[in-house]
């Protein structure tokens, strides 16, 4: 029996190319992939919308269809052409995009080869280094750049730093404003249990300073910051609380402390460092009995408060300046009407180049709470004294301002400032020497206490009744706080001791 083989005429051709595109449309339908198309549902009927290509070769492919209905792609930089169905894979143009002539090497995305680059060593010397393109490195830096500098989330999408960054690194691939938020609290996470470990591994115990403020929304907040000696015998210091509060009950705040305590896993405990509001004397009592009972603290937290130096001297001072406000309101007067627009800051600089006074120094407002800002307003004003007399002159509206205030400051108010600022200046020096943050400050406390000591008992015999009734007054404040040795904390002395 002889089986003769029927060749296949254009019409079966037309038959079986039509069945397998059928089967293929079906196929399609029953297995939609990512880049198939995706069925919207509207009010007004059904639409079907194209999603974009995810895959990154498809910024340099255009896809298109042909006359009989297969799908291809064609590179952007020459006229290569790809068979690409819905769904295949796209490893054919990334190859090609390894190897076209054309394409710009500059854009290329996937190139991992090392570039040479100049690398500052010192002020004065360059090195010749190597460099390799990472997104996820410049991405780091990017969100390290946004939290140093407390930059927007959405700094990100603005046209002038897309601009930047198309000219300066083409082939970075900028992230959104929520995929950066994401990063930071990433990174605030990571960064926290790193610390929550390095806590636990740390033989020395850890020193806690807080304060607490109210806002101009009347929300109460404390801050809580960490000092201790690590293994390598390096301050350390870290912010580990800025939350809102309750209220400035002692209660409250004690509740709050040993609550962060806990969060943070911290279980060496030594001092806490806080101001002399009364509220917070309640405070370390409750956290005392807590520790306390945990054992977390030595000599049952006998020594666990710590009251500021730089607060007491505030106090010291604040209360010897209390009669210096007449003239003091006068220069501050003067020094706000002069900053109060450009024009007129202008023109008092344009006056004091003419009188020639010796110095650059700026106008500054004060903090009235704050005598060290106070200090440093009357101090450089009082070079300006020759100028504001002549400013009078010059600017009626100056004279007008002030005299429906406290006055314009007068000769004699010029040389109170002057001997007030003479009183002043030691102490704000003394509390520069008790507020540094980047090195060990609990060795000058004694220093500071007895420097305060013998400036008041010489200013207290020093024949001027204006100064010796401020040394008074001063004296009865420091007697307060460190008058009696059985009052201060007895680790001042440990300090001085064990100081190498």
């Amino acid at each position: 029996m002889a089986f003769v083989q029927r060749r296949k005429g254009p019409e079966m051709n037309d038959s079986i190319s039509s069945q397998k595109s059928q089967r293929k449309k079906a196929l399609q339908e029953a297995t939609p992939t990512s880049r198939t198309k995706v069925v919207r549902i509207t009010k007004k009927g059904n639409t079907q919308r194209k999603t974009k290509p995810r895959a990154p070769c498809w910024q340099h492919f255009n896809k298109y269809s042909i006359e009989d209905g297969e799908n291809r792609a064609k590179c952007n930089y020459c006229d290569v052409t790809y068979i690409m169905e819905t769904g295949a894979s796209t490893t054919n143009l990334n190859n090609h995009l390894k190897t076209c002539s054309r394409k710009p090497r500059g854009n290329t995305s996937d190139l991992k080869q090392a570039k040479l680059a100049f690398t500052k060593s010192s002020q004065e010397n360059v090195d010749l280094a190597t460099w390799v393109f990472n997104q996820n490195d410049i991405r780091n830096a990017l969100i390290n750049m946004i939290i140093m500098d407390e930059l927007p989330f959405k700094f990100v999408e603005g046209e002038g730093f897309k601009f930047f960054i198309s000219i300066a690194c083409p082939r970075f691939h900028l992230p959104s404003r929520w995929t950066i938020r994401k990063c930071c609290l990433d990174l605030f996470n990571s960064m926290k249990n790193t610390l929550k470990q390095s806590f636990q591994k740390e033989t020395s115990r850890i020193c806690l300073t807080t304060d607490t403020w109210t806002s101009l929304q009347r929300i109460s907040y404390m801050v809580l910051t960490a000092h201790w000696i690590d293994n390598e015998w390096k301050l350390q210091k870290r912010i580990i609380n800025f939350c809102p509060i309750s209220s400035h009950r002692g209660e409250s705040i004690g509740q709050a402390l040993e609550k962060y305590l806990r969060n943070w896993g911290i279980e060496k405990f030594f001092t806490i460092t806080v101001d002399n509001a009364s509220s917070n004397n309640v405070a370390v009592d409750y956290l005392r009995k807590k520790l306390v009972h945990r054992k977390a603290c030595v000599v049952n937290g006998k020594y666990i408060h710590m009251r500021c130096a730089a607060h007491i001297i505030n106090l010291i001072v604040q209360e010897g300046v209390k009669d210096a406000s007449i003239f003091v309101d006068r220069v501050r007067g003067a020094v706000r009407y002069i900053r109060a627009s450009p024009s007129r800051l202008f023109k008092f600089n344009h006056q004091a180049e003419e009188e020639m006074v010796g110095t650059k120094a700026h106008l500054c407002l004060d903090v009235p709470t704050r005598w060290n800002s106070t200090y440093m307003m009357l101090n450089v004003a009082e070079k300006y004294e020759c100028v504001f007399e002549a400013y009078v002159h010059d600017d009626h509206n100056f004279f007008l301002d002030l005299s429906a205030g406290y006055g314009v400051p007068t000769c004699d108010d010029w040389e109170n400032v002057r001997r007030v600022t003479k009183v002043l200046e030691p102490f704000h020096e003394l509390t520069l020497k008790v507020s540094g943050s980047l090195h060990v400050t609990s060795n000058t406390f004694f220093e500071v206490v007895i420097d305060v000591h013998c400036l008041i008992d010489g200013w207290k015999h020093c024949g001027d009744l204006d100064i010796m009734s401020m040394a008074s007054k001063m004296n009865d404040k420091y007697k307060k706080y460190w008058g009696d040795s059985k009052v201060m904390n007895l680790l001042i002395y440990l300090a001085v001791i064990f100081d190498p």
